[in-house]
């Protein structure tokens, strides 16, 4: 992980240049309206939220008071017209009073902040009520194709994603996990999300919205694309993974880890 100090040209202050991959991130991570409603139910009936490493405002409500937080200028530019413009600022220096809001949450993001508990006690901090942040299991909970195919993106993965004990501990109070089962046709276009649709893996803009390939050698991503396409083309990858195609929902350890004071 980076230094707390360090932060690359466009202000991305985590191990992510979003400067390079944050032009079109909106187009393929946008909110799934199943798993919105898991996180919007876990801010409970908090009025004002802080969203800290908003991005482009994915899970943010849209029927409260939010105030976003995001140090990338790219990612915020990224932010649809009806998300609130997002504050130049990190997890870790929070300028705002002690139980400033309601809630806080973090979507997807705190494998990327350089000093985790110090961000998530500055969460803590800020918020009367819950703490929710939304995350993966760095333990892959089941077996499924795309890390067999490409196990270099999953060891990364499985490096940046903090145990879930680790964000509990930090968080502190009453803390619960909870299972976000993802929806086969999923909107929201991080790579498990794709378990039902290998095709769309493919796609050089749907791997730049997944920060993680940003870690894996040119020479895995074109091996991932040659295998992948080849038993797609020969009908290899159905005779052994078609089963993923008509599961409705998969757990692929997306979780949502809700602290309450």
């Amino acid at each position: 992980m980076v230094s707390d100090m360090t932060r690359f040209d466009d202000g991305s202050a985590g191990d992510a240049d979003y400067g390079h991959l944050g032009p079109g991130y909106a187009g393929v991570r946008r909110p799934d309206p199943r798993i919105e409603r898991e996180v919007w139910d876990a801010l409970g009936d908090a009025r004002s939220v802080v969203n800290v490493g908003a991005g482009a405002g994915s899970y943010e409500p849209r029927d409260r008071i939010v105030v976003a937080v995001e140090p990338s200028a790219s990612m915020r530019a990224e932010r649809p017209h009806d998300r609130v413009p997002a504050l130049d600022g990190t997890a870790e220096h929070l300028p705002f009073d002690d139980g400033a809001f309601d809630a806080a949450m973090a979507s997807i993001t705190v494998h990327q902040w350089p000093d985790l508990e110090r961000g998530l006690g500055e969460l803590r901090r800020v918020a009367r009520g819950p703490v929710v942040i939304l995350t993966f299991d760095p333990v892959v909970p089941e077996r499924w194709w795309q890390p067999v195919y490409v196990p270099e993106l999953y060891e990364v993965e499985a490096r940046r994603m903090p145990p879930l004990e680790r964000i509990a501990a930090a968080i502190g109070g009453t803390v619960e996990v909870r299972t976000v089962p993802i929806p086969a046709d999923c909107i929201d276009g991080f790579g498990q999300a794709f378990f039902a649709r290998p095709e769309q893996t493919l796609r050089p803009e749907v791997r730049r919205a997944m920060s993680a390939w940003s870690f894996v050698a040119p020479e895995v991503v074109e091996r991932y694309e040659r295998e992948l396409s080849a038993d797609l083309a020969s009908g290899r990858w159905d005779a052994e993974w078609g089963r993923f195609r008509t599961m409705p929902w998969f757990d692929a350890g997306l979780r949502l880890v809700v602290g309450r004071p």
